[in-house]
């Protein structure tokens, strides 16, 4: 399990411009970083960074005694801001999907399902929910298939007043069972966080 996540001297260049330098940053177990910035500054790219899905111009990024290759294979959730979920699938094709993927079972799916209140939602084509629908059903692998380190992009754009507090409820059980989470926003995280300011 990752115990610590490092991040040293981090540069990242997107599309020829480089988005900033000399970033650093750790976290121990049980603890969250919020990311701020500007739109473009580079959170989404860090959060992908961390992910394994966009390569550093300099610096590292480490996961504690966890091999970098083996945390994100085996130990990292991203939910990014695009859902990526297939309109035409069922709200449970999509919820199963991605818990089988991440090493999650059915039964497992079942549950999450019931603890985001999206069990009347499940015979529903995707295309038909709700931007916050879509969101819960998004955050439902977190639970359905764990993993400590979540990377989360704009987790609580789309969701109402009371979703927002319960995914905070949600956040904050995920962090006091030795947890990590990163995320990327430009509201404040319902939880404790290290405010991390990305900038040129």
């Amino acid at each position: 399990m990752i115990g610590r996540l490092g991040v040293e001297n981090l540069a990242l260049r997107r599309g020829g411009r480089l988005l900033f330098s000399g970033l650093g940053f750790a976290l121990e177990a049980g603890s969250a970083a919020a990311l701020v910035g500007r739109n473009g500054a580079g959170k989404t790219s860090l959060l992908r960074a961390i992910a394994g899905l966009v390569r550093p111009e300099a610096g590292e990024i480490s996961f504690g005694a966890v091999a970098p290759e083996d945390a994100r294979a085996e130990h990292i959730h991203l939910a990014g801001h695009q859902d990526g979920q297939k309109p035409a699938r069922t709200a449970w094709e999509e919820l199963d999907f991605w818990t089988r993927w991440a090493g999650g079972s059915p039964q497992a799916a079942r549950a999450a399902a019931e603890r985001l209140d999206l069990t009347r939602l499940l015979e529903l084509e995707v295309r038909r929910l709700s931007a916050g629908q879509r969101r819960r059903l998004s955050l439902a692998r977190l639970l359905a298939a764990p993993r400590p380190l979540w990377l989360l992009d704009e987790p609580l754009s789309p969701l109402d007043a009371d979703w927002r507090v319960r995914f905070g409820e949600i956040m904050a059980e995920h962090l006091a069972g030795g947890g990590l989470i990163v995320a990327a926003v430009h509201d404040p995280l319902p939880v404790p966080a290290l405010a991390v300011e990305i900038a040129p």
